[in-house]
């Protein structure tokens, strides 16, 4: 296997050898309705789909679980995210996981990206129905690579030192690795394709694609911030089939926790909703989640969107941070942000979705709040944990989330906030 060489910011491969394309292996793929033709915009509607194609040793150990695993280069149908995905959601992956794409307009391959491989930090609580609903799955974050049709992947697990009387030892990678290529779709569904089918939830009225911002003086409670413009999930293109039936909900929004969402920077902002939809499949058909695991996510541009259904004003059970998903909300800013800084746009609609958001339940954005632990690596269960309003991931879970540059500006989104409830 070719040797890594990692950076601060990335990988990237000194002298790349050139692989003969492979014929294209079995592959599990969720079928792709036909391109119906739709109202919604010009550009046709396209169901979305997922190709998953199972890695292979790269050295002699053929044992599962084998150190050195990976995908020779192959074409595949286009895709636009990627992740790797394994059976066992309790077992953490320790080592490298990369990726290279080729563009369709180009033809162009990328240089070695790396995914991140701790992940389980997003996610619902321990014991929850959720998280034991048998479906659940280990994964790295997703990787938004843009349209591609070709992928190689290499996944190396870590050398723990030796001792003076022992050699060094190589992890074991976890067993069923594959790496799953996302298709988000193309454009809205129409209608047709979120009608409600199942008896739990009534008819409602159609929902609007964007929920304007409202004028401050409708502000619904003392220091409740006013409602920001919010594109719903109509109007990002979420696929309702997709989703477990039903709602779940909490008592209350006491804490907002910050995130970013690890899926790189290269997107432009009119490739939001595509991302946003590549995340809601990753989540659902690739980690086994009832739906998407934000409650909202926020582009670079300042734009915001619903992200787990429910009803925006609604304490909605999320599954963003382990441990502490009751009674919270969370917001994920598109991109990674560990090196490079966010958008004052970003930090600026951060500021007017909690104003509003944790102001409908009586909490200062500048405030400190407790909130019990439903069980994590910083807190064991039961333990009532004092937080700001506003945190970052981390605040809850031993992670990098939200971010280095993210987390850091924290305090100017509370500042921010606070000043749009008028305190």
């Amino acid at each position: 296997m070719r040797g890594f060489l990692a950076s601060s910011t990335g990988v990237t491969c000194a002298a790349a050898l050139a692989l003969p394309l492979a014929p294209p292996a079995a592959a599990t793929t969720s079928p792709a309705p036909p391109v119906t033709r739709a109202a919604a915009g010009p550009e046709a509607y396209a169901a979305g789909g997922t190709q998953s194609l199972p890695l292979a040793s790269r050295s002699s150990d053929r044992a599962p679980g084998a150190a050195e695993q990976g995908l020779v280069r192959r074409d595949v149908r286009p895709f636009s995210l990627v992740g790797v995905v394994w059976d066992d959601p309790a077992t953490e992956l320790h080592g490298r996981v990369e990726v290279r794409t080729r563009a369709t307009a180009t033809g162009a391959w990328s240089g070695w990206r790396e995914l991140e491989t701790h992940n389980a930090d997003h996610a619902a609580d321990p014991g929850s129905p959720e998280s034991t609903s048998g479906r659940v799955r280990g994964a790295t974050a997703p990787l938004w690579v843009g349209e591609s049709d070709g992928v190689e992947v290499r996944a190396r697990a870590e050398t723990t030192p030796g001792t003076a009387r022992t050699a060094p030892a190589r992890s074991r990678l976890p067993g069923g690795l594959r790496i799953d290529l996302v298709d988000p779709g193309k454009a809205a569904p129409p209608p047709a394709h979120r009608a409600r089918t199942e008896a739990a939830e009534p008819a409602e009225p159609a929902e609007p694609a964007v929920l304007p911002a409202l004028p401050a003086r409708q502000k619904t409670k003392p220091h409740a911030g006013p409602r920001p413009r919010i594109t719903t999930r109509r109007g990002w293109g979420a696929e309702e089939k997709l989703r477990d039936k039903g709602f779940v909900y909490t008592k209350k929004v006491k804490a907002a926790f910050v995130h970013h969402s690890d899926t790189g920077n290269d997107y432009r902002c009119s490739q939001a909703s595509s991302v946003i939809r590549g995340i809601y499949r990753y989540h659902v058909n690739s980690m086994g989640w009832r739906d998407l695991g934000y409650n909202f996510l926020v582009d670079k541009c300042g734009n915001i969107y619903e992200g787990r259904a429910g009803g925006v004003a609604k304490p909605v059970l999320g599954a963003h941070t382990l441990g502490f998903n009751s009674n919270s909300v969370g917001i994920a800013v598109l991109g990674t942000y560990s090196s490079k800084k966010p958008s004052s746009a970003a930090l600026k609609a951060i500021a007017r979705l909690t104003a509003w958001k944790v102001g409908l339940y009586g909490m200062n954005p500048r405030g400190k709040t407790y909130l019990k632990s439903g069980g994590g690596n910083l807190y064991p269960k039961g333990e009532k944990v004092r937080l700001n309003v506003i945190s970052g991931h981390r605040d809850g879970f031993a992670t990098n989330c939200p971010g280095k540059k993210l987390y850091a500006k924290l305090g100017t989104a509370r500042a921010k906030a606070a000043a749009y409830q008028g305190r």
